[in-house]
């Protein structure tokens, strides 16, 4: 595979791009204190200037946040309309409107993290889909796998939101094995071999930088799955008729 060309960003945007990924490969979280600022300077190699604009970046997403003579500390995201939205009922319906906002969301995140994705987050979205793949080989619960695969190329679009928004809507519209499960509903036959055909399709665009058609793939994906939760509210309404 071809290495990740990030030249066309500025500066800034690469730096800030390291530093996220310094942040996950170091696994920091909220409350833990970034390195101080001289010795970022010469683990980045750059001026002080280019490092704030990275870090202005960073706080500017939520990701990190300055305390006046202390440093720089890895934060928690703070939206009110996440929060809301995370606590809001989850009924198919809701399931059905949260995959409609992802479709709009996903489509772009693919692209954004063919251009944008460094190595390490590359490599972290393949070996999600190796252990997404083997899990529905195995015909077993793969929710978790396959919300990974999708948070991995959120990540990879270096943009915060995106994944702030993913780590709310995707944990509301995944939940196939439980619904099915409450319903006393099963699962579609051939469906794990159906989940791994339209995931590969991603991953094959995606590893080919065909921007067009990872685009295609994924919004192929998750209006297969808007259909098959559509068709289950169907056959739910049939059994209570």
């Amino acid at each position: 595979m071809p290495e990740k060309d990030n030249t066309k960003l500025r500066l800034p945007q690469r730096i800030a791009i390291r530093l996220r990924d310094k942040i996950t490969q170091e696994k920091l979280v909220p409350g833990d204190k970034l390195p101080t600022e001289p010795s970022l300077i010469a683990e980045m190699g750059v001026s002080r200037t280019v490092l704030r604009e990275a870090i202005a970046t960073l706080k500017a997403e939520g990701l990190v946040e300055a305390k006046q003579g202390v440093g720089v500390f890895v934060s928690s995201p703070k939206t009110e309309t996440m929060a809301s939205l995370a606590q809001s009922e989850m009924t198919l319906t809701a399931i059905i409107e949260t995959i409609e906002i992802r479709i709009a969301l996903e489509v772009e995140s693919i692209a954004l993290a063919i251009s944008r994705s460094s190595l390490a987050q590359e490599a972290e979205i393949y070996r999600c889909f190796d252990l997404l793949e083997r899990q529905l080989k195995t015909q077993k619960n793969a929710e978790k796998e396959d919300y990974d695969f999708h948070l991995a190329i959120a990540n990879a679009s270096n943009n915060q939101h995106f994944v702030d928004l993913l780590s709310i809507l995707a944990k509301r519209s995944i939940p196939r094995t439980r619904l099915h499960d409450e319903a006393n509903i099963t699962q579609q036959p051939g469906l794990e071999e159906i989940l791994i055909q339209e995931h590969k399709a991603i991953i094959d665009a995606y590893a080919e930088k065909d921007v067009e058609a990872a685009k295609k793939a994924m919004r192929a994906h998750l209006t297969s799955g808007l259909g098959r939760y559509r068709e289950l509210i169907r056959e739910i309404d049939r059994g209570h008729s």
